[in-house]
Protein backbone atom coordinates (compact mmCIF):
# COMPACT_ATOMS: atom_id res chain seq x y z
CA UNK A 1 0.00 0.00 0.00
CA UNK A 2 3.04 2.70 0.99
CA UNK A 3 4.63 1.47 -2.66
CA UNK A 4 1.45 2.49 -4.65
CA UNK A 5 1.04 5.49 -2.81
CA UNK A 6 4.74 7.06 -3.10
CA UNK A 7 3.97 6.09 -7.05
CA UNK A 8 0.56 7.73 -7.80
CA UNK A 9 2.56 10.89 -5.73
CA UNK A 10 5.36 10.63 -7.57
CA UNK A 11 3.15 10.28 -11.11
CA UNK A 12 0.92 14.02 -9.21
CA UNK A 13 4.17 15.55 -8.93
CA UNK A 14 5.31 14.60 -12.56
CA UNK A 15 2.13 15.70 -13.80
CA UNK A 16 2.25 18.90 -12.40
CA UNK A 17 5.43 19.65 -13.22
CA UNK A 18 4.78 18.45 -16.77
CA UNK A 19 1.17 21.09 -16.73
CA UNK A 20 3.45 23.95 -14.84
CA UNK A 21 5.61 23.92 -18.19
CA UNK A 22 3.05 23.93 -20.45
CA UNK A 23 1.16 26.77 -18.95
CA UNK A 24 4.24 29.29 -18.15
CA UNK A 25 5.63 28.22 -21.30
CA UNK A 26 2.28 29.35 -23.08
CA UNK A 27 1.82 32.32 -20.81
CA UNK A 28 5.73 34.04 -21.16
CA UNK A 29 6.84 31.94 -24.40
CA UNK A 30 8.82 29.58 -24.55
CA UNK A 31 12.10 31.21 -24.16
CA UNK A 32 11.32 33.29 -21.02
CA UNK A 33 10.81 30.17 -18.93
CA UNK A 34 13.53 28.92 -16.72
CA UNK A 35 13.63 25.31 -14.91
CA UNK A 36 13.54 26.84 -11.76
CA UNK A 37 10.34 29.02 -12.69
CA UNK A 38 8.96 25.52 -12.94
CA UNK A 39 10.38 23.78 -9.97
CA UNK A 40 8.65 27.31 -8.21
CA UNK A 41 4.85 26.96 -10.08
CA UNK A 42 4.86 23.57 -9.14
CA UNK A 43 5.62 23.76 -5.52
CA UNK A 44 8.77 21.71 -5.33
CA UNK A 45 13.11 22.09 -5.60
CA UNK A 46 15.17 22.64 -8.48
CA UNK A 47 16.74 18.91 -7.24
CA UNK A 48 13.26 17.44 -7.56
CA UNK A 49 12.68 18.78 -11.39
CA UNK A 50 15.53 17.45 -12.54
CA UNK A 51 14.84 14.14 -10.73
CA UNK A 52 12.20 13.79 -12.79
CA UNK A 53 13.35 15.75 -15.92
CA UNK A 54 16.36 16.61 -17.96
CA UNK A 55 14.88 19.85 -19.86
CA UNK A 56 12.22 22.33 -19.96
CA UNK A 57 11.26 20.44 -23.16
CA UNK A 58 10.91 17.22 -21.60
CA UNK A 59 8.79 18.32 -19.06
CA UNK A 60 6.09 19.79 -21.45
CA UNK A 61 6.64 16.59 -23.94
CA UNK A 62 5.73 13.75 -21.12
CA UNK A 63 2.42 15.32 -21.33
CA UNK A 64 1.98 13.10 -24.39
CA UNK A 65 4.25 10.23 -22.92
CA UNK A 66 1.75 10.17 -19.28
CA UNK A 67 -1.29 10.46 -21.05
CA UNK A 68 -0.43 7.79 -23.50
CA UNK A 69 0.26 5.34 -20.69
CA UNK A 70 -2.80 6.10 -19.10
CA UNK A 71 -4.76 6.21 -21.84
CA UNK A 72 -3.15 2.29 -22.37
CA UNK A 73 -3.65 1.89 -18.64
CA UNK A 74 -7.19 2.06 -19.30
CA UNK A 75 -8.13 0.60 -22.42
CA UNK A 76 -6.72 -2.72 -20.44
CA UNK A 77 -9.39 -2.03 -17.58
CA UNK A 78 -12.00 -1.69 -19.65
CA UNK A 79 -14.81 -4.59 -19.73
CA UNK A 80 -13.55 -7.45 -22.06
CA UNK A 81 -16.59 -7.53 -23.55
CA UNK A 82 -16.34 -4.29 -24.89
CA UNK A 83 -15.99 -3.87 -28.54
CA UNK A 84 -11.89 -2.59 -28.95
CA UNK A 85 -12.89 1.32 -30.26
CA UNK A 86 -15.90 1.78 -28.12
CA UNK A 87 -13.14 0.98 -25.31
CA UNK A 88 -10.36 3.14 -26.75
CA UNK A 89 -12.61 5.95 -27.01
CA UNK A 90 -13.53 5.75 -23.36
CA UNK A 91 -9.42 5.45 -22.70
CA UNK A 92 -9.07 8.64 -24.71
CA UNK A 93 -11.79 10.66 -23.62
CA UNK A 94 -10.84 9.82 -19.96
CA UNK A 95 -7.92 10.83 -20.18
CA UNK A 96 -6.90 13.11 -22.84
CA UNK A 97 -7.07 16.55 -20.77
CA UNK A 98 -4.47 14.68 -17.93
CA UNK A 99 -5.14 17.81 -15.54
CA UNK A 100 -5.46 20.15 -18.40
CA UNK A 101 -8.26 22.99 -17.72
CA UNK A 102 -10.27 23.55 -20.59
CA UNK A 103 -9.48 20.42 -22.80
CA UNK A 104 -12.15 18.20 -21.82
CA UNK A 105 -14.59 21.36 -22.89
CA UNK A 106 -16.94 22.05 -24.89
CA UNK A 107 -15.84 25.65 -25.34
CA UNK A 108 -13.47 26.77 -28.15
CA UNK A 109 -10.18 27.54 -26.21
CA UNK A 110 -9.14 31.53 -25.17
CA UNK A 111 -7.25 33.35 -27.80
CA UNK A 112 -4.80 34.58 -26.30
CA UNK A 113 -3.74 31.05 -24.86
CA UNK A 114 -4.26 29.74 -28.44
CA UNK A 115 -1.61 32.13 -29.85
CA UNK A 116 0.66 30.98 -26.99
CA UNK A 117 0.52 27.71 -27.41
CA UNK A 118 0.65 28.20 -31.16
CA UNK A 119 4.16 30.19 -30.30
CA UNK A 120 5.19 27.50 -28.14
CA UNK A 121 4.72 24.31 -30.48
CA UNK A 122 6.77 26.09 -33.18
CA UNK A 123 10.07 25.75 -31.14
CA UNK A 124 11.92 23.17 -32.43
CA UNK A 125 13.81 21.70 -29.89
CA UNK A 126 10.42 20.96 -28.01
CA UNK A 127 9.12 19.59 -31.77
CA UNK A 128 12.02 16.90 -31.25
CA UNK A 129 10.95 16.00 -27.62
CA UNK A 130 7.20 15.45 -28.23
CA UNK A 131 8.15 12.90 -31.77
CA UNK A 132 10.36 11.24 -29.36
CA UNK A 133 7.49 11.22 -26.69
CA UNK A 134 5.58 9.60 -29.25
CA UNK A 135 7.78 6.79 -30.47
CA UNK A 136 8.82 6.09 -26.61
CA UNK A 137 4.60 5.53 -26.17
CA UNK A 138 3.88 3.68 -29.39
CA UNK A 139 4.55 0.36 -28.23
CA UNK A 140 2.99 0.24 -24.80
CA UNK A 141 -0.40 1.29 -26.44
CA UNK A 142 0.13 -1.61 -29.14
CA UNK A 143 1.06 -3.87 -26.52
CA UNK A 144 -2.34 -2.82 -24.72
CA UNK A 145 -4.15 -3.85 -28.09
CA UNK A 146 -2.64 -6.87 -28.35
CA UNK A 147 -3.41 -8.06 -24.75
CA UNK A 148 -6.80 -6.59 -25.19
CA UNK A 149 -7.54 -8.59 -28.47
CA UNK A 150 -5.38 -11.55 -28.43
CA UNK A 151 -3.52 -10.49 -31.78
CA UNK A 152 0.50 -9.99 -32.43
CA UNK A 153 2.06 -8.66 -35.20
CA UNK A 154 0.64 -5.77 -37.52
CA UNK A 155 -3.03 -5.38 -36.55
CA UNK A 156 -1.43 -3.87 -32.58
CA UNK A 157 0.88 -1.97 -33.87
CA UNK A 158 -2.03 -0.42 -36.50
CA UNK A 159 -4.13 0.46 -33.69
CA UNK A 160 -1.41 1.98 -31.46
CA UNK A 161 -0.42 4.21 -34.79
CA UNK A 162 -3.88 4.87 -35.65
CA UNK A 163 -4.60 6.39 -32.09
CA UNK A 164 -1.52 8.17 -32.42
CA UNK A 165 -1.90 10.00 -35.86
CA UNK A 166 -5.68 11.19 -34.67
CA UNK A 167 -4.68 12.65 -31.73
CA UNK A 168 -1.76 14.33 -33.97
CA UNK A 169 -4.20 15.36 -35.95
CA UNK A 170 -6.49 16.70 -33.67
CA UNK A 171 -4.06 18.72 -32.00
CA UNK A 172 -2.98 20.19 -35.31
CA UNK A 173 -6.07 21.25 -36.04
CA UNK A 174 -7.07 22.59 -32.93
CA UNK A 175 -4.42 24.60 -32.83
CA UNK A 176 -4.67 26.04 -36.51
CA UNK A 177 -8.84 26.13 -36.47
CA UNK A 178 -9.82 29.61 -37.24
CA UNK A 179 -12.57 30.69 -35.20
CA UNK A 180 -11.31 28.37 -32.65
CA UNK A 181 -12.79 25.11 -31.86
CA UNK A 182 -13.43 22.88 -28.93
CA UNK A 183 -10.63 20.48 -29.03
CA UNK A 184 -13.30 17.98 -26.90
CA UNK A 185 -15.28 18.45 -30.01
CA UNK A 186 -12.42 18.14 -32.49
CA UNK A 187 -11.58 14.73 -30.65
CA UNK A 188 -15.26 13.60 -30.55
CA UNK A 189 -15.82 14.24 -34.09
CA UNK A 190 -12.48 12.15 -35.37
CA UNK A 191 -13.14 9.19 -32.94
CA UNK A 192 -16.88 9.59 -34.53
CA UNK A 193 -14.81 9.10 -38.45
CA UNK A 194 -12.82 6.28 -37.05
CA UNK A 195 -15.37 4.20 -35.65
CA UNK A 196 -17.45 4.15 -38.88
CA UNK A 197 -13.97 3.37 -40.63
CA UNK A 198 -13.48 6.91 -42.43
CA UNK A 199 -16.18 7.00 -44.74
CA UNK A 200 -15.84 10.21 -47.19
CA UNK A 201 -17.88 13.04 -45.87
CA UNK A 202 -20.99 13.61 -48.41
Amino acid sequence: MADGLRERKKQETRIALSWAAVRLAVERGYGNVRIEDIADEAGVSLRTFRNYFDSKADAIAAREVDRSLRIAEELRARPADEPLWVAVRAAIEKHFALGEEGHGSRRPPDEQWLTGVRLMMSEPALQGAVARAYARVAEELAAAVADRTGTSGLYPRLVAEVVGATRAVVMAEWLRADPPRSIADLLSSALDQIEAGLPVPE
